[in-house]
């Protein structure tokens, strides 16, 4: 077998060994394949660190950098609903009948429908609970304009536990009607409000959106959902919550069902934190267009993942791989440099 190795391959594995050797253990090195045919180095070198117990933590190019040692799992640490593919998000629609000033997918009653459509969430359910996901989470635009919203929420309840998230506005006529035929006992509502009064949450809403959205909560208990609240706020309004939470223990809802973002620039918000793949922990995201790493970003390019929904255990695992390489190369990257 030694015999077979092309010289030039063999000369770049004795550069790369002696490389590795002269660094201490969780430091990471590089080296160029040059001339060596790309997938031979790389077959030879990844061998190699199988029986020497080192690891490649990316290739780019022409280049491979391996660390001297093995890398943490990159997956460790995280609570097993941060896992990738744990939930998954399905954006039923993207019309809504707010235009939210901060809007991360830049919904609105005049954005296009571009509905994910009965069929294929028929499929995202069945495979979804087939790669042991926990959770769907159905969200827009608001789902409430969709006129068959029942028959799809059906379809994911009959498979998983479901959240839906509304703006809770639209609990009236023959939509309240398509509410009442959810399955309580495995559909929970997440209502978006915003402020413990009024001026806040018009102020990004529209007017009389607040009052409409507490109806809809005390209808939604009333139905007999269990209902959370979400609210986006500024992240320097971010300390001064425990009037809003006081707010929502009146309206009965619990303090875990209390889910509190920070705006993020995204879509139509002029601020915001910035998030990116680099420093997101991926929630498996589903559209019409396809498969995207996180929902605040469920509009833009520089989250897309894949046209192919399908099989959803691949999109799942090629997330999954994405993520654990951008951890491993943050380590690699990250390196001990005393100066005291």
């Amino acid at each position: 077998m030694v015999a077979a190795i092309p010289p030039v391959s063999a000369g770049l594995l004795l550069d790369l060994v002696d490389s590795v050797r002269r660094v201490p253990t969780g430091r990471s090195v590089s080296i160029d394949f040059g001339t060596c045919d790309r997938d031979a180095a790389l077959e030879l070198i990844s061998a190699w660190c199988l029986s020497s117990g080192n690891e490649i933590v990316k290739t780019e190019g022409s280049a491979v950098t391996v660390l001297h040692g093995r890398s943490p799992d990159p997956l460790a640490g995280l609570d097993p609903d941060q896992l990738p593919g744990s939930r998954v998000w399905v954006y039923t629609n993207f019309d809504c009948n707010l235009a939210c000033d901060y809007c991360c997918v830049r919904s609105s009653p005049k954005a296009e429908r571009r509905a994910i459509g009965a069929d294929r969430l028929r499929q995202i359910a069945t495979e979804a609970a087939a790669a042991e996901v926990t959770e769907l989470i159905l969200t827009g635009g608001e789902p409430f304009l969709l006129n068959d919203l029942d028959e799809l929420v059906k379809t994911c309840t009959d498979k998983l536990p479901t959240t839906l998230l509304t703006n809770g506005m639209l609990f009236r006529g023959s939509r309240l009607e398509r509410l009442r035929r959810m399955d309580r006992s495995r559909l929970t509502l997440q209502i978006s409000l915003d402020s413990a009064t009024p001026d806040i949450h018009d102020s990004h809403r529209g007017a009389g959106s607040w009052v409409k959205a507490v109806a809809g909560i005390r209808t939604a208990h009333d139905e007999g959902f269990r209902v959370k609240v979400a609210a986006t706020l500024p992240a320097d309004q971010m300390h001064e919550l425990e009037p809003f939470h006081g707010f929502l223990d009146t309206l009965g809802i619990v303090r875990h069902d209390q889910v509190i973002r920070a705006l993020a620039h995204r879509g139509v918000a002029e601020t915001g934190i910035e998030l990116t793949v680099d420093s997101l922990i991926p929630e498996v995201t589903i559209t019409a267009d396809g498969v995207y790493w996180h929902p605040v970003a469920a509009d833009h390019d520089d989250q897309f993942v894949t046209r192919d929904i399908f099989p959803l255990a691949d999109a799942i695992a090629e997330i999954t791989r994405q993520f654990m390489e951008h951890r491993r190369s943050a380590n690699a990257i990250a390196e001990w440099f005393p100066c005291a």
